[in-house]
């Protein structure tokens, strides 16, 4: 049988804000534990919480990011559940009437096609508590800074078709949150993770399959695995004639697969009733406006731009505006190198790139700055060094933390451009290799390719390749 993926992903961004959704603690990463929990998150009798205004406009900019409908009037509500790190013994949420629900994001796919995956709501939230095992012995421990953190947890519709798709939509959203400032996305401290939500079908079916719910993944490599085992694990459990149950599950990053954790919850099971404490949460169009105001160029908008200003293409534009840092650092270049602006996208998307990688580190981290990288590429232009030294050269950069001409005197990389030397080369190239070029001269002129390879070994990869190939042309049909 052929069978169909369903996946929908519930995000859950932690709000970039100085203090917790309901109380005034603090919410920097990495404090000794419970040291940024007051009486309000501790859920001591009689205290009452008080709603963070910066977390609802951050929650309401994600909103129009995604053109979503904004609520007037939106509602919190107890999720009552058990559990060691959530002190209340209910987490404060939003159900029935979230601030954000029936926006929309596209993502590009593999073949360069745009798909449409609806987003079914973002509601404000505070996060639990974390329970800690290493060092203590067989104990759990506790720690309790988290609790209360502010989130908005994103649910999407189950549009997601494959592994694939699903780590694409999830990092567009990561990209998104981040242009907007409303949160970090650093994975590995929790600040973004998703929860995915997988079945499968009969290819041509209506309804849906039995689903289940994979929890806290906090890697899109993490992600794309524990969806494409969970998918081999629910077909090979129905085609062998089981049934898949409707429960939570984890994932296993040490043995790549996931495992159950406890039967799937349905709504009716958490007894969501509003909050007591707090009041509805009231906002009005020129808050609105106001919010909308202060949106910064989106993702598809800037992509839509470099290709319009720089000519580049759409996958050059994509990959450049993944991060908002990485866009403005391409600019610069381009600004400070007086255009020129395929060269650059190619440069930074190409040989600084995987630098950058190869270091895990992120553009604003960049041993190169912009302005030195554009004194780097001016030497390309002006024919001072072939673009294969320049790699060699930003390599000698990176390392070194010097300037390009610095690096191309002292090693005396500058490009050979004088066809005097030129020619005396090729001289020695043909007289060195007599058979190859009666080949040539035969109507072997893939031999040409040989030529330049070997005009280039003997001048040290220096010569102009694009004077190197006018002249080489010239003697091999003199």
């Amino acid at each position: 049988m052929e069978w169909e993926t369903v996946i929908g992903l519930e995000v859950h961004a932690q709000l970039a804000t100085r203090s917790k959704i309901f109380s005034g603690s603090a919410t920097a990463y990495g404090a000794a534990p419970n040291s940024q929990a007051n009486l309000v998150d501790l859920a001591y009798p009689g205290v009452l919480p008080v709603l963070n205004g910066e977390a609802v406009r951050m929650a309401v900019k994600f909103g129009l990011a995604i053109n979503a409908r904004v609520a007037r009037r939106s509602i919190f509500a107890r999720k009552n559940y058990f559990y060691p790190d959530l002190p209340k013994g209910y987490q404060i949420s939003q159900y029935e009437l979230p601030l954000v629900a029936g926006g929309a994001v596209d993502i590009v796919l593999e073949d360069g096609s745009t798909r449409r995956i609806g987003v079914t709501r973002a509601h404000l939230e505070e996060d639990a508590g974390k329970s800690l095992h290493e060092g203590l012995a067989g104990l759990t421990g506790v720690d309790l800074n988290r609790a209360g953190t502010p989130l908005i947890e994103i649910v999407s519709e189950p549009h997601m078709r494959s592994a694939k798709e699903a780590v694409t939509y999830l990092k567009k959203i990561h990209t998104l949150v981040r242009y907007l400032g409303i949160c970090d996305g650093n994975m590995q401290e929790g600040s973004f993770r998703c929860d995915a939500n997988v079945s499968v079908r009969p290819r041509g079916a209506d309804k849906f399959g039995t689903r289940t719910e994979t929890k806290n993944l906090n890697s899109f490599r993490f992600a794309e695995r524990a969806i494409n085992y969970e998918i081999a694990r629910q077909i090979e459990l129905l085609e062998s004639g089981g049934k898949v149950l409707q429960e939570t599950r984890l994932y296993d990053a040490d043995r790549g697969e996931t495992r159950s954790m406890r039967s799937k919850e349905e709504a009716n099971d958490y007894r969501y009733f509003p909050d007591p404490d707090l009041l509805p949460l009231e906002i009005d169009q020129m808050y609105i406006d106001a919010v909308a105001a202060t949106l910064p160029e989106l993702p598809d908008q800037k992509a839509l731009r470099l290709m319009s200003e720089y000519a580049l293409s759409g996958y050059d534009a994509g990959v450049l505006t993944a991060s908002a840092e990485l866009a403005d650092y391409y600019e610069v270049v381009v600004r400070d190198l007086g255009g020129h602006a395929k060269l650059v996208a190619h440069t930074v998307t190409g040989d600084l790139a995987s630098l950058l990688n190869r270091e895990a580190v992120e553009i604003g981290d960049s041993r190169i700055r912009p302005a030195a990288l554009a004194r780097l590429l001016a030497r390309v232009v002006d024919n001072t060094i072939s673009g294969k030294i320049a790699k060699d050269v930003l390599e000698a950069m990176w390392q070194e933390g010097r300037e390009a001409d610095a690096i191309i005197e002292e090693r005396g990389l500058r490009q050979i451009s004088d066809d005097g030397a030129l020619e005396q080369a090729i001289a020695r190239v043909l007289v060195a290799h007599p058979g190859q070029l009666a080949d040539y001269r035969a109507g072997k002129e893939k031999l040409f390719g040989f030529f330049v390879g070997q005009v280039m070994k003997a001048t040290a990869g220096k010569a102009n390749p694009a004077r190197l190939n006018e002249l080489l042309k010239q003697k091999l049909h003199a």
